[in-house]
């Protein structure tokens, strides 16, 4: 096994800010399972800015001391990831990733594995599907968090391949491997969550909600197009209470990504579908309050009908707090949860294909249409069997017992499945397998494009806009009348010290100047010479730099 892991996350801090999305939580869960539980010896985390240790120690143990070295690095750093062997990115686009692996430390260096959080946004797919042009390796993985997702990339992958055969000829299309591995979730804090009847009396009293009250809960991003429409549940919670006879309350966590426009969307949708139970939205962004929901809930409700969901944590969530589920047959749903013994799985029913759905991607594709109006018209026609919800809402009410029994069940598969040690272990079973993959991998030749050629070297790409480009052969003379007052000039005007970064500092620049002065001429690989190799690349940069600025004649 492997003691140490490098992480791809740009942004470099790992912490949430207000109203965050499912797969940023997601993420930060799973990098500090990893943390927590991986047993390395040492992460790296690589971030555009290089964030230091003590910053990802908060961050990834925020309530004690790191039990591992914590290090940052640049994005294109590969030292980590070749010490540990594995890159893990926290999304599915690896293409970028494999080019600059190859051209920095090769193809076999080290694996790449993505995760999948979400298949519906078609840029996104787009992204995914680059790795078939890009050298990704069957030594890579994209990690599927359902079943659901693996059936639905494979089918992607495959179209793409029968495309290139079609339109190139390919007799191969690779593809990154799809593994199967859950997201996972903090078992024993959930259960210590469910056992808190202090926190249980607390909400309930702040809601109005007597111990003789069922309580369903929801909880999750309240949006209606990327997530759900509320109405099919109102609806089910209002036939629930009439076919028990129970009294119920509906409490709904999350946050409105349209703020108050959208809590007045879902208040008269709950009005006009749910007139006789009390339905109230408490804020998502409250962890305690949340923590609190989970302790006070009787029974978890999620009727998800949106193609942008592929997993779904809260239904595990609410498992692990003992509470019984009602939620769609859906994608990852029907895999966290078996029907009739955690909870019920509700049937769906996806709208026609056809003309009209070509046309609403056609659009999209356009910019004629939003991303959430393209999942939005998507979920605005995908039924959830109300009827089906509503008696299985109906017959938890009337049961303590099966409450008791479902909420049991999902704490025990919680235990066996989704715990984060139990994921953890799963992640590196398959990051050793890939490196056994890699290690027995007979080595192909030479690769003949190092750099993606839709992105490559600039001043290769287009060498040719150019009359001349400078080379070690370039000959160089000093134009008259230039002397040190022409860099004392450059170093004091900010147009001049533009992207100082990519040369050589102005003091190279001065032992360039003198050689010239005192022997009129020479050519580049002369003026290198006067540098350490290291050095080089940046002064033959001066040089161009210096002829720039109308200092140094190539003519």
């Amino acid at each position: 096994m492997t003691t140490r892991l490098a992480i791809y996350h740009p942004a470099g801090r790992l912490g949430l800010r207000q109203n965050p999305f499912g797969k940023d939580v997601a993420n930060l869960q799973l990098f500090r399972a990893l943390a927590q539980h991986g047993g390395y010896e040492q992460l790296d985390v690589l971030s555009v800015e290089g964030v230091g240790g003590d910053v990802l120690s908060a961050d990834l143990f925020p309530e004690g001391e790191p039990t591992l070295r914590l290090a940052g690095g640049g994005l294109l750093a590969t030292d980590g990831a070749t010490a540990g062997g594995v890159l893990l990115r926290g999304q599915s686009d690896l293409s970028e990733l494999a080019w600059n692996r190859r051209r920095t430390v090769g193809d076999r260096a080290f694996s790449l594995v993505g995760m999948i959080h979400t298949l519906a946004p078609p840029a996104l797919r787009q992204e995914m599907a680059s790795a078939a042009l890009a050298p990704v390796q069957d030594w890579d993985a994209l990690i599927c968090t359902s079943p659901s997702v693996k059936s639905a990339v494979t089918a992607m992958f495959d179209g793409l391949a029968e495309h290139l055969s079609e339109r190139l000829g390919a007799v191969h299309a690779p593809r990154p491997r799809l593994p199967v591995i859950p997201l996972g979730v903090d078992g024993a804090r959930f259960a210590a969550i469910s056992r808190d009847t202090a926190a249980r009396a607390r909400l309930r009293a702040d809601l109005n909600v007597p111990e003789d009250e069922i309580l369903v809960i929801w909880v999750g991003r309240l949006s209606f197009f990327e997530k759900a429409f509320p109405q099919p549940m109102f609806r089910a919670v209002e036939e629930a209470a009439a076919l028990c006879g129970q009294k119920l309350h509906f409490a709904l966590a999350g946050w409105f990504p349209n703020g108050e426009q959208d809590h007045d969307r879902y208040a008269q949708a709950a009005r006009a579908y749910c007139p006789s139970v009390s339905v109230t939205f408490v804020d998502g962004n409250r962890a305690d309050l949340v923590a609190d929901l989970w302790a006070a809930g009787d029974i978890f409700i999620s009727l998800v009908d949106n193609i942008q969901e592929t997993f779904g944590i809260t239904p595990v969530e609410a498992m692990a707090a003992g509470l019984p589920v009602v939620v769609s047959d859906w994608d990852g749903y029907r895999f966290t949860v078996r029907d009739g013994q955690e909870g019920f799985l509700i049937p769906t029913l996806g709208g026609p294909s056809g003309l009209l759905g070509e046309l609403l991607a056609a659009r999209h594709g356009a910019g004629q249409e939003t991303y959430q109006a393209y999942v939005g018209a998507v979920a605005a026609h995908t039924a959830v069997h109300v009827g089906r919800a509503a008696r299985a809402i109906a017959d938890l009410a009337a049961s303590p017992d099966l409450r008791q029994t479902m909420g049991a069940a999902g704490q025990a598969r919680v235990r066996d499945t989704f715990d984060w040690p139990v994921v953890v272990g799963e992640l590196n079973r398959l990051f050793d397998e890939l490196g056994h993959v890699r290690a027995a991998a007979i080595p192909p030749p030479p690769p003949r494009a190092r750099l993606n050629p839709v992105r490559g070297d600039p001043y290769a790409d287009f060498a040719g806009f150019a009359t001349h480009v400078i080379g070690v052969d370039t000959r160089l003379t000093l134009r008259p009348g230039v002397g040190a007052a022409d860099l004392d000039r450059a170093a004091t005007t900010d147009l001049d010290a533009m992207f100082q970064k990519w040369r050589a500092p102005v003091a190279d620049a001065r032992t360039v100047l003198a050689h010239l002065q005192t022997s009129g001429h020479a050519t580049a690989r002369e003026l290198l010479l006067l540098f350490p190799m290291h050095q080089r690349r940046g002064v033959l940069m001066t040089l161009a730099w210096m002829a720039k600025l109308g200092m140094i004649d190539w003519m």
